[in-house]
């Protein structure tokens, strides 16, 4: 079934209907350069310390082991070797695969007070998009992405909208609780996953009050740990321009959003345009992809709402569309 069909058949996706298969963990490989040494014994508080620093960092016993030998048991100097480690061996393994093809991958959307961000991060097989590693450096990539939007002092009496290319992707902040930048992060995952990786793209938008910012995620699946972050291969913003607080606008949102994935149009448009058929790019005049007998316009023009602006992501779409936004 086309991706047009299926959302036309799946308005209210149900729990687990869209599910893509189980999320596989997969743990690390040793580094070549880590040897079990003499440092600790077989007492009980030197296993809780290995035991301890595993749950925290979750490599394997073998470098957990080395890391507590080299840092004389202690537990933070420990950890810091440990990611210092698996950030040389990420960069190294990122070196090996670069230029290898990563059409793959996952859409995130993240959504907190009037800020919405839709990011995108690429890797080579939907087997490595299904593992939580992945998700998580999708979260990280999109958590940053939010926070460098909200760091934007602007005076918002209209909406804004911006985008982030690969390259500014990579040097924005990892988080509040992690170092360095996100280029770090990725190189970490792939050091892990063994699959080349890319940040490909970040859109952000922000909205005062008189605005709504509608929105939907095709094969959507929500982060283990960010209960406001949803993943999925296709995903879309819509921007409104509403006089009233409406108690549907997130179904009106939603509905909008899923549109501008199924139909994929270039522009709004306006009321006044005349209707198109299938092959309309303009918003407004698209037929309504779940009642074709009418136009997208005529479903918006009587709940009260005006559309302003759209972002629409495809995982994997070509350069040629990410260049043009």
């Amino acid at each position: 079934m086309s991706l047009l069909r299926s959302l036309r058949f799946c308005l209210v996706p149900r729990p687990g209907s869209c599910q893509v298969g189980p999320l596989l963990l997969q743990s690390p490989q040793p580094w070549h350069t880590f040897h079990a040494g003499p440092w600790l014994s077989s007492s009980a508080s030197s296993k809780e310390l290995l035991m301890k620093l595993r749950r925290r960092t979750g490599y394997s016993f073998v470098n957990c082991k080395k890391a507590l030998e080299t840092c004389g048991g202690d537990l933070k100097q420990a950890e810091s070797w440990l990611h210092k480690q698996a950030q040389k061996e990420g960069w190294s393994k990122a070196a090996r695969l670069h230029g290898r093809k990563t059409k793959e991958g996952l859409i995130g959307l993240l959504q907190e007070g009037n800020t919405t961000v839709l990011v995108e991060v690429n890797c080579e097989t939907d087997f490595v998009s299904r593992n939580l590693k992945f998700q998580q450096l999708v979260q990280q990539v999109a958590l940053g992405t939010l926070l460098h939007c909200q760091s934007l002092k602007d005076q918002l009496s209209t909406y804004s909208k911006g985008f982030l290319n690969s390259s500014e992707l990579s040097e924005l902040p990892a988080g509040r609780e992690r170092e360095g930048c996100l280029k770090d992060q990725l190189a970490l995952a792939i050091g892990k996953l063994g699959e080349n990786m890319t940040l490909k793209r970040a859109a952000w938008v922000k909205v005062p009050a008189g605005f709504y910012v509608g929105s939907y995620v095709h094969g959507a699946m929500h982060s283990p740990s960010l209960h406001n972050l949803v993943l999925g291969k296709y995903g879309a913003l819509v921007i409104c321009e509403t006089s009233e607080q409406k108690a549907n606008l997130e179904d009106l949102g939603r509905r909008l959003g899923q549109h501008v994935v199924g139909m994929a149009p270039l522009s709004v448009g306006s009321l006044d345009d005349e209707p198109g058929g299938e092959a309309e790019t303009k918003m407004l005049s698209q037929p309504y992809l779940l009642d074709p007998s009418i136009t997208l316009g005529q479903y918006v023009q009587p709940q009260g709402v005006s559309v302003v602006d759209f972002v629409r992501f495809e995982c994997g779409e070509g350069k040629e569309a990410a260049e043009a936004e």
